[in-house]
């Protein structure tokens, strides 16, 4: 097994939306596989590898998927955008809807390192939109924007909670894949974009 066994099982999964038990078995065994092969055992010190945008592959989380159940909204590209320079994370849903109408779901969190692979979370702010309005191209422009401290219509709130919201490890890590587990129970699946 390697790489390629675990793209395999996940190609056609839609993010994990079209997952079956049978194959959320499979996909988790070759996940399994690979962080026993991890190249990066301290990850959050491999800042060339994990710093950039990550396209999601696949991921268990409901929270995510579920997503895909809002009407007239489907899943398109999941990012999740790493700078760590600022240690933040930026996690970027695209979301098809009727023509002209795609939207946009934006996550903004902190993080601090607490081990070789783990990551505490803080999110700071939430931004929903049409991509339209949003002037939303690609996940870099966006972000640049963000750090700016530009303001987005109609939706763009701080989350005002002062404890961490969640944790993430790195427990597989080169130079175009990622997986991570979450505090919830969650694998991901990305690929360098």
């Amino acid at each position: 097994m390697r790489k390629t066994t675990l793209l395999e099982v996940i190609a056609g999964k839609n993010l994990g939306i079209n997952a079956t038990d049978t194959d959320k078995q499979a996909i988790l065994s070759a996940i399994a596989y690979l962080e026993d092969l991890n190249p990066t055992p301290n990850p959050l010190e491999a800042s060339e590898l994990l710093d950039g945008n990550w396209r999601l592959l696949y991921t268990s989380s409901s929270e995510l998927l579920n997503i895909n159940r809002i009407p007239l909204a489907n899943l398109n590209k999941i990012y999740q955008c790493i700078r760590l320079k600022t240690n933040s994370i930026y996690n970027i849903a695209e979301i098809n809807g009727l023509p002209f109408l795609e939207g946009l779901v934006c996550a903004v969190a902190k993080f601090e390192t607490v081990s070789h692979r783990r990551v505490q979370v803080k999110f700071e702010r939430s931004i929903i939109g049409l991509q339209r309005l949003l002037n939303y191209k690609y996940p870099g422009s966006f972000i640049e924007a963000i750090e700016s401290g530009k303001k987005f219509f109609p939706i763009d709130f701080p989350i005002t909670s002062n404890e961490p919201q969640g944790w993430l490890d790195i427990t597989y890590l080169d130079s175009d894949l990622r997986i991570g587990r979450g505090n919830k129970g969650s694998v991901f699946v990305l690929t360098k974009s």
